[in-house]
């Protein structure tokens, strides 16, 4: 099996703010998009054709890609579902079996490659990789039971005892009917269910078993993240870096690269080309930079951190375990951050934050954001107009890409703001922000006599 299709032309609209300038696939997890760390699994796989079906904004993905001949970025214009998105590219597949992925999720290389082996190995018409379900709310997923090792059936948001979600399809030559003929509607709901006018590839795998085709699967192991939500992006995020900096086993010093002795390191590191730590810097665990960032002046970082490039960390700063800063960003100041910052952000001046900043966003001084509810309870979310309820991330905050806040701006557990938006200086915000809005606080003066009379002089 040689070739593979990831699939990349969803919207993202329930990902708000955060697919409003990229592709939902160039969302950056541990500072490299979705899409480019399953384009690395492939190829580290074997595969030597990677085709990428996107849709608004393919423009990133191909220039992202511009310099990997293994890679392919076809527009395939906006999606219809995710059965016509890979019936578009049929062309482009040629003959023989291929891999499938959500151009959306985060999921181990040892996992698709069980797919793979298990495909091989019984030649169906189709094969899946699921992962358990475990705490995750069926209703939010299409998800299916497995017997004997196969996937039994398939309903789409059921209200329970549903077991499985998908993650990747292993499909041979002949199963290429049941995607191009694919009727547009999900009909495998329970009633009272209301689904989209939308071609999902789990109903031509639903209608390849009712024409008493098995369907192996192969149950996940490892690490998967479907990015459905803002909070999903947190939850990868983590993940991935936790795994990358866990597979350090010695520090990795690249040319020009160098630690102060004066540094406390209680994991191990890797830097960069001209990377350094400066004085009195504490680690607590490993972490992973890019070439050209300086870390000094007594920065401190809790590990499972991932640095991009060309960034300054320090003067007393305290970045969070799992977190992630991207590519020339600064944190400095005795600032104090918790998630992960995207591209060209600035941090600085007491300010506190926990949740995702989008890229070339800057934080005015003294900026915080609640993180505990006086109910002690977790926010509530509103998503394409549906109340969420997280079970992880629901009190961070999640500021868009271009953004900015004023000095001593407070956000409130759980709010969002939109690309293009503003913040003002002293507002309590406690709501979202949409798109292109300025939010600013309306200040009333009251003016009374004052003088050296009143201390009786």
């Amino acid at each position: 099996m040689k070739t593979a299709v990831i699939l990349a032309a969803g919207a993202g609209k329930k990902v708000w703010p955060y697919a409003e300038i990229r592709p939902k696939a160039m969302i950056p997890v541990a500072n490299k998009p979705i899409v480019g760390h399953q384009a690395e699994l492939l190829t580290r796989i074997g595969f030597e054709r990677i085709i990428v079906a996107a849709g608004p904004m393919h423009e990133q993905i191909r220039h992202y890609f511009r310099n990997n001949n293994l890679v392919d970025v076809i527009e395939v214009g906006p999606a219809k579902g995710t059965a016509f998105t890979l019936a578009a590219v049929k062309e482009r597949v040629g003959e023989g079996p291929f891999v499938v992925l959500y151009g959306d999720t985060v999921l181990e290389q040892r996992d698709v490659e069980r797919l793979i082996e298990r495909f091989e190995r019984e030649r169906p018409m189709a094969a899946a990789l699921v992962d358990p379900l475990r705490d995750e709310p069926t209703h939010d997923w299409i998800c299916c039971n497995l017997a004997d090792g196969k996937v039994a059936n398939i309903m789409g948001h059921p209200r329970m005892r549903f077991t499985h979600r998908f993650c990747a399809f292993a499909f041979a030559e002949s199963f290429w009917p049941y995607v191009t003929n694919n009727s547009g509607l999900f009909t495998n709901v329970q009633v009272g269910m209301m689904p989209p006018v939308e071609g999902h590839l789990e109903m031509s795998l639903a209608d390849c078993i009712a024409e008493s085709h098995p369907v192996p699967a192969v149950e996940a192991e490892g690490m998967f993240v479907d990015i459905d939500k803002p909070w999903h992006i947190l939850t990868a995020n983590h993940l991935m870096a936790a795994k990358l900096c866990g597979e350090l086993r010695q520090n990795e010093l690249a040319e020009g690269a160098s630690i102060d002795p004066t540094a406390t390191i209680d994991g191990f590191v890797k830097l960069g080309r001209n990377s350094k730590i400066g004085r009195n810097v504490v680690i607590r665990g490993s972490i992973i930079v890019g070439d050209d960032t300086v870390i000094e002046n007594g920065a401190i970082l809790h590990g499972d951190n991932v640095i991009g490039d060309r960034t300054y960390i320090g003067n007393y700063c305290w970045i969070g375990r799992g977190s992630t800063v991207g590519n020339r960003c600064i944190v400095t100041h005795c600032a104090e951050m918790s998630g992960m910052i995207m591209d060209a952000v600035h941090l600085s001046h007491y300010m506190e934050f926990y949740g995702i900043i989008g890229s070339h966003t800057d934080l005015g001084a003294a900026t915080v954001c609640g993180t505990l509810r006086f109910d002690d309870r977790f926010s509530a979310h509103w998503v394409n107009g549906r109340r969420e309820m997280p079970k992880g991330h629901a009190n961070a905050s999640y500021l868009g890409d271009f953004s900015r806040t004023g000095v001593n701006a407070i956000l409130m557990p759980g709010v969002k703001v939109g690309v293009y938006s503003v913040v003002g200086a002293g507002v309590i915000l406690n709501e979202d922000v949409p798109n292109r809005t300025l939010v600013y606080a309306k200040q009333e003066l009251v003016r009374k006599e004052w003088g050296p009379e009143k201390y009786g002089w």
